[in-house]
């Protein structure tokens, strides 16, 4: 496993164009609601997912 800063064109183009899991790292959901972006997904619904999720698929963390 690999991670790379990557800027917020880069995010924008793998999400739009390869399917990228945008994810918003905050642990609490009142900071996510606050923060999110549009498609993103909660941390907590990431670690519930976490599981059957792609190993090949990229997963993109932020926060605000």
């Amino acid at each position: 496993m690999s991670v790379t800063k990557i800027g917020v064109k880069q995010a924008r183009h793998d999400v739009e164009v390869s399917d990228a899991l945008l994810v918003c790292a905050y642990d609490s959901q009142d900071k996510f609601e606050s923060h999110h972006l549009q498609g993103a997904m909660s941390l907590d619904d990431f670690h519930e997912h976490e599981g059957s999720l792609s190993k090949q698929r990229e997963i993109i963390f932020y926060c605000a």
